[in-house]
């Protein structure tokens, strides 16, 4: 089994995010909400299951990412992405009103914090040698 961390290790859970992300939710209307809550759905075995196996997705992301980065550097990376959006805006690449422009980058600023939660443990010891571990066999 290869322990290395490569650039692709990145960008292949930063694939796995986007699917996850986009597939939840997007506003092209192709996605499990507009599937869920669109009109005729009847909420069956595989909508059921489907939005299960999101639900199971978003935990590992969302637990892996809290336990690597903490819910510190969940809100660091959301206010430097937010801060990365505001200049946008600013030098007039984004206008502020577009509101399905903004949606979509906010939705691949999420796919890219659950992908820094999901390698950030890979990242640090790389960088600093240490390792992260988290020993808890009560969750």
């Amino acid at each position: 089994m290869a322990t290395e961390f490569t650039v692709r290790s990145f960008l292949v859970r930063w694939l796995i995010a986007t699917v996850l992300v986009f597939g939840t939710y997007n506003p092209s209307g192709y996605c499990y909400f507009n599937w869920l809550w669109g009109s005729g759905t009847e909420i069956g075995p595989v909508v059921a299951m489907a939005g299960v196996a999101l639900l199971i997705a978003w935990i590992v992301f969302f637990k892996a990412t809290l336990d690597s980065l903490g819910l510190l550097g969940i809100v660091l990376g959301g206010a430097l992405f937010g801060c990365v959006i505001w200049w946008l805006i600013d030098i007039g690449l984004l206008h502020p009103n577009s509101t399905t422009a903004i949606t979509w980058i906010i939705l691949l600023v999420l796919s890219l914090i659950l992908a820094a939660g999901m390698s950030w443990s890979h990242i640090r010891r790389r960088l600093t040698g240490q390792v992260d571990m988290v020993d808890d066999h009560n969750n």
